[in-house]
Parts: C-alpha cells; structure tokens; sequence
C-alpha cells in the first residue's frame, strides 16, 4: 500500500529524536512539506542536515506564550502528529507536585495546545485534516511507578476522543497510535537489561518489543486518506500485550 502526501504540509511536536524524528522524515519521504518542532536547536540542527527540506521551529512547547508566538505564522497545516513528551519514575506515594506538572505541561496540555492552533486553520479552510497522537500502552495498563506518566497518557486518550467528537462534522479525523516499548536509542538504553525487559517482553505474544517504524507506519496509515473512515481510535501497537 503506497502512501503519498505530496501537496500537503504537516507538524511534527518532538521531532529532534526518536519516534518524532522517524516520522517527520518518513512524511518528508511521502511528498509533504513538515514543519519540525523541538526545544533542542541541536537536534533540529542534526535533522536539517539530514532533511533540507524541513522548517524547523525551536520552541519549549510547555511554555503556553511561547508556542503560540512560534507557530502563528508557521501556514496551513494538514497533518498534525502530537509526538513531544516527557517522561519520570517516581513510585506513586512519592509523587511530587513539580513532577506532575511537569508532565501534564507538555503531555497533555502541549497537545490540545497546538492542537487547537492547527485544527482552527483546518476547520476555517474547510478542506479537514488529520491529527494523530503518541500516546502509549501505558495509557490502557498500569506500570509501576509510572504513575503520573500513565495518567498523563490516559488523558491524552480521551481529550483525542473529544476531539474527534467535536472536530468530525468539519472533517477532521483524530486519532491516538499506543505502542509497547520502542527501540529508540533512549529505548534500547533503558532496556537494554534483560533482567528488566523480560517481565514485559515475556507478556507480548510476538516476543519483542516495537521499532521505530513499527510505530512511525501505523502514523502514516492513520494520517493518510487511508483510513478515511478511522476517527477516535486508540490504536495499539503493542505485538498483542493488550490483548492478552
């Protein structure tokens, strides 16, 4: 199944590394103008280098003034992929108030923020658009001392259901992408023990854990006209954790 999105523009939040990364260059592969959103000028650096053809914005997008300053004259957007997040352990009795905040500020906030800049532009145009959200199987299943993470994420799920809700009559899709742990750089470092990785790995029926692509594939599908028929989704990416 070939994907193109050639004439249209899209919006990657936490492009620098990982799952963002993979997916601003995997649409720019398809034909589509991305714009590259990071706080690290560094890694958005490395990623033009990579990629000329991306615009890159540098932006802490936890700081509500600041984003909506950044991207106010960034153009059309037709594709938006909510990917920035931020992640700590803390067992749940230790949980502090800056970590929450922390947390929320960009996980969940962030995204209805420029959410909500992007979707205004698709709905005055009238043309819809597409929205997909990183979000995480620890959104559907409880990890030790994720707590504030796993809420952050479970909330991220459900402000994407109110979202395809309210912004479906105007023919903008939204939907959420929920993968196991992925084999990003940052994954494979914090992973790398098999001590640690087996309790997980060992409930996944197809026996390891996600790839990038993995991931960035199941964005693309949800983006594209593929899958016109797809609103409010949580899809999980997971080899079939949550099913069993």
């Amino acid at each position: 199944m070939e994907i193109s999105f050639a004439g249209k523009r899209a919006l990657v939040t936490g492009a620098g590394k990982g799952i963002g990364r993979a997916t601003a260059l995997a649409l720019a592969r398809c034909g589509a103008k991305v714009v590259a959103v990071t706080r690290t000028q560094a890694d958005l650096d490395s990623l033009m280098e990579e990629c000329p053809s991306i615009t890159p914005v540098c932006v802490d997008l936890a700081d509500w003034d600041a984003t909506e300053a950044a991207l106010q004259d960034i153009g059309p957007i037709d594709l938006l992929v909510n990917n920035a997040a931020r992640i700590s352990l803390q067992p749940f009795l230790e949980v502090t108030p800056d970590q929450f905040d922390q947390l929320f500020s960009v996980n969940v906030k962030a995204a209805l923020h420029v959410s909500q800049i992007v979707a205004r532009g698709m709905k005055a145009r009238g043309a819809g658009g597409s929205i997909v959200h990183v979000s995480s199987q620890a959104a559907l299943s409880a990890v030790r001392e994720f707590a504030v993470y796993c809420a952050t994420k479970g909330a991220l799920d459900m402000l994407m259901k109110v979202m395809a809700l309210e912004l479906g009559p105007h023919k903008i899709r939204v939907n959420s992408v929920n993968p196991t742990v992925v084999m990003t750089d940052m994954g494979r470092l914090a992973w790398s023990d098999p001590k640690k990785a087996e309790p997980l790995m060992s409930r996944i029926p197809l026996g390891h854990f996600a790839e990038e692509e993995d991931v960035v594939n199941s964005i693309l599908f949800l983006l594209s006209d593929k899958s016109n028929m797809t609103n409010g989704i949580t899809l999980p990416v997971d080899g079939g954790f949550l099913a069993c």
